[in-house]
């Protein structure tokens, strides 16, 4: 689903290493063998709906066997769940598991609340993309969560309206320039799609999709890349769209967006895998009009795409259970009854790539009715997600976006100064916050 942009996390101001000498000393060392020894009791953070239910049935199974019973306690997503586990673990109060999206790790461990895991769930790896794996790692031997959920970014469209008008589904994003502007050449009361700077999250994942990386890690230093040549090329392509007029620049998730998708007038959306449950409510009439496709590419004949929101468990330094509780962690994202459960309870889509097909997923959405192997291209297309790279000040990041490409978007200005607008303040705030940066 779409995450709400993040407003300013209370992250301590403090310098660090993200190599595996500064950030495993809070390995799980504690408690070897509690699985067996128990019981144990762990508490769970998470928002995704109906989790209690999934954790019922470890309490009912391998947590019964094992002695080792874990309670939900539901929270808000997004950066109020942030700055609260970050509250509690100053007081070293922060509960065992919390659910944190990806793109919050990075400032969960430069405060040192999340724990490293790696020995105890490297033999899940393989069981999700690399591409999503490579997201709780922060690129060094640690690991820090286990992926939940993920969104693979996709093309939709009105299947009905491009045929009408002669339209073929774009592969390269330079075929979708020509059929934006063949579109309104056609028929100029309508917009191919548009582009909003009201969800980060949408930029984020067609920047990653062109190879961007916007923090990495330099020794003791960040290194900010958020102006590099992979986002100015994307930011160049939808900022030319703009002023020429071949898309439209309103915001998402308006009443106007909606009924611009529910008429027709806007006949095609850059999303993510979770797409259908937005449009069932923003486009109701045009239930089973749409279809869905891989996302364009730079390059023709490449597979690669972008991700927009997911979300992972990690496990805190604050846990005197730390091992156990990577243990529930594994089970809760790679067990099939747990994962089919997180399906039919949570509404997610699930990051382990054997349970993205088949079984809760074996059939389309309703929405998506007239394309019965929905998820199984989907799940094809998440095996291409491109590796992420976060920082800890994604929230300065996407606020600055929000501003600065919402005021191009809407005057039909240049993206590149936006972009350099979100670059500087990115890397102002993170010396601000006393990190080392890397020219």
């Amino acid at each position: 689903m779409p995450q709400n942009t993040p407003r300013r996390f209370a992250a301590a101001a403090v310098a660090v290493t993200l190599g595996a000498t500064t950030l495993t000393a809070c390995g799980s060392d504690d408690d070897a063998g509690t699985g067996s020894s128990g019981p144990v009791s762990l508490t769970y953070w998470a928002w995704a709906p109906g989790m209690d239910k999934v954790v019922d049935l470890w309490n009912d199974g391998p947590g019964k066997k094992d002695r080792i019973k874990v309670t939900v306690k539901e929270q808000a997503s997004g950066d109020t769940l942030v700055t609260k586990i970050l509250t509690a673990h100053k007081a070293h109060k922060a509960p065992d598991l919390v659910q944190a999206e990806y793109q919050a790790l990075p400032t969960l461990v430069s405060n040192d609340a999340l724990a490293d895991i790696a020995g105890q769930v490297d033999g899940v790896r393989a069981k999700f993309a690399r591409g999503i794996w490579q997201q709780t790692t922060l690129g060094t031997d640690a690991v820090y969560a286990v992926p939940q959920d993920a969104g693979p970014m996709m093309f939709y469209y009105r299947a009905d309206l491009f045929k009408k008008y002669g339209l073929k589904v774009p592969k390269t994003w330079e075929q979708f320039a020509q059929t934006a502007r063949a579109l309104k050449k056609k028929a100029p009361d309508k917009d191919l799609t548009t582009f909003s700077a009201n969800d980060s999250g949408l930029f984020a994942g067609l920047a990653q999709q062109a190879g961007a990386q916007w923090w990495t890690t330099k020794g003791e230093q960040w290194k900010v890349g958020i102006d590099d040549p992979a986002t100015r090329k994307v930011a160049d392509f939808w900022g030319g769209l703009v002023k020429e007029g071949a898309i439209d620049n309103q915001p998402m998730y308006t009443p106007s967006w909606n009924k611009a998708l529910n008429t027709g007038k806007q006949i095609a959306w850059v999303s993510a895998v979770w797409a259908p449950g937005t449009l069932t409510t923003a486009a109701p009439d045009t239930k089973g009009k749409w279809a869905m496709a891989p996302l364009p590419q730079w390059e023709s004949g490449k597979a690669v795409t972008g991700s927009w929101g997911g979300s992972s468990t990690a496990v805190t330094t604050d846990s005197e259970h730390k091992e156990a509780a990577a243990k529930f962690a594994a089970w809760l994202n790679t067990d099939p009854k747990a994962l089919a459960a997180l399906v039919k309870e949570g509404g997610v889509y699930p990051a382990a790539t054997e349970a993205q097909t088949g079984g809760a997923l074996a059939e389309a959405p309703a929405y998506f009715a007239n394309q019965p192997d929905f998820y199984t291209r989907a799940a094809a297309i998440a095996k291409t997600t491109a590796p992420g790279a976060w920082g800890p000040n994604v929230n300065v990041a996407y606020t600055t976006f929000k501003d600065a490409f919402g005021s191009a978007a809407k005057n039909r200005s240049d993206f590149g100064a936006a972009l350099k607008t979100m670059h500087d303040e990115t890397v102002a705030d993170l010396k601000k916050q006393g990190f080392e940066v890397a020219r």
